[in-house]
């Protein structure tokens, strides 16, 4: 099958490509970007007159609830939901059910994935067996099978020793790791970012040096080890100034913050709005701010759904009694695209956090339109609006706070390795 995408805004920060061409797909390939190769003759072509063409998006975190918690929502759900919302890569991190500690519960996922097939799928193996931080996982194993790194999710690994130790065994794997910090003892039994939210309701705090002195200790690390550490949706400003000197020494490392953490504010939990509950907890408005600065200033690399779908019953209990997360995949691209439209980051730079800066640290060949490259590919018409409502959202996740707000940008077709995945040639909703 070969497919004409024309008249649309061709922007590819890896080729530093941003201006209205026409693109060519040839089978699972893209073939070219401006004048078509000789004797190409397409079997279909998109109008993307006024739309914006751009590499299938690539999300470092989204929890898809299966396997284990198939009655939130399942591979077959979110990667669907993906396809509506133009994210052609999924990272998956290892805290499911049963845990993916062993190259059995890897090989189920991909499989599950290709049954489905409306996205790619890429596992992170356990950093730890069990995620139970005494033992280290089997992480050339997992390699082997197919994990693209290695996370600990949300368990932290109080043994500093075990902690050095796994960073020496994943840079000899030569796996990034991905690493969520968050000191437990610190935490203790917090839920909410402790100011003046959690003094107004009431509530346990979480001190932002439950985030800082767990970076601090991983920075040190990393310097001995020398290993490639990828920090997981960081929320402080005072983080952002440790990661920051870490890169001009020369330290190895990436970062990423999650979508809900570049809008949402520890006042959003007025009332104890249980769909505000997440890990890491909102911050305070500065640290919000400093997250958006950081993006524009390249030292958060990516913008990330961290997608986490939840039936009704996880947030209707009182506030501490609910799990945390939030259903994020549908807003990921308006949300980011809005940032750009606010001026808080370019255009280019929008995307390219959405698209090849994950990519590269997730260590996969996407995120970019190169001819010759597989062709994973979204479209979506920057104009667009459309109200956040659970008729609305994809995902089989209803649990965003985000209900009842106005986005502008919606995909209109995602292609997966030149196969329309989303648009009206497949039935998909506008």
């Amino acid at each position: 099958m070969r497919t004409a995408i024309e008249g649309g805004r061709v922007i590819d920060p890896v080729n530093r490509v941003d201006r209205v061409a026409n693109l060519y797909v040839d089978g699972e390939l893209i073939a070219a970007v401006g004048s078509a190769p000789p004797g190409f003759a397409p079997d279909r072509v998109i109008d993307a007159l006024g739309s914006i063409v751009c590499p299938g998006l690539v999300d470092l975190s989204a929890r898809l609830r299966e396997p284990g918690q198939e009655y939130k929502a399942t591979i077959a759900s979110e990667t669907a939901a993906a396809a509506r919302s133009g994210i052609t890569s999924l990272c998956c991190p290892p805290d499911t059910s049963p845990i993916i500690d062993t190259t059995a519960v890897v090989e189920l996922i991909h499989q599950r994935t290709l049954r489905s097939n409306m996205a790619r799928l890429y596992p992170l193996g356990a950093l730890t067996h069990g995620l139970g931080g005494k033992t280290l996982a089997e992480m050339h194993a997992l390699k082997s099978a197919g994990c693209i790194g290695v996370a600990n999710a949300y368990a932290s690994i109080e043994d500093t020793a075990l902690l050095r130790r796994a960073l020496e065994y994943a840079a000899t794997c030569e796996l990034t790791v991905h690493l969520f910090c968050e000191d437990d003892y610190l935490r203790g039994d917090g839920v909410i970012h402790e100011g003046i939210m959690s003094v107004r309701l009431g509530l346990p705090g979480i001190p932002e040096t439950a985030e800082t002195i767990a970076v601090s200790r991983t920075l040190l690390l990393i310097e001995q080890t020398g290993a490639r550490v990828h920090f997981c949706r960081i929320s402080c400003a005072r983080s952002i100034d440790l990661i920051a000197r870490a890169r001009q020494d020369g330290l190895p490392v990436t970062a990423d913050v999650g979508i809900a953490h570049l809008y949402l504010t520890e006042m959003d939990l007025a009332g104890f709005n249980s769909l505000c509950y997440t890990r890491p907890p909102l911050r305070h408005m500065n640290d919000r701010d400093r997250l958006r600065g950081a993006l524009s200033e390249g030292i958060l690399d990516a913008v990330c759904s961290d997608h986490q779908p939840h039936d009704e019953d996880a947030k209707a209990a009182p506030f501490g009694m609910t799990e945390p997360g939030i259903s994020t995949l549908d807003v990921l691209l308006p949300l980011t695209w809005q940032l750009a439209q606010e001026n808080r980051l370019d255009e280019q730079q929008a995307i390219a956090a959405l698209t090849s800066r994950p990519a590269s640290i997730a260590g996969i060949n996407a995120g970019h339109l190169s001819q010759g490259a597989v062709a994973d590919i979204c479209i979506f018409d920057p104009g667009a609006t459309w109200t956040v409502t659970k008729d609305t959202l994809a995902s089989q996740g209803k649990n965003s706070p985000f209900l009842g707000w106005e986005m502008t940008g919606r995909v209109t077709h995602t292609l997966l390795g030149g196969r329309i995945v989303h648009g009206p040639e497949c039935g998909s909703r506008p």
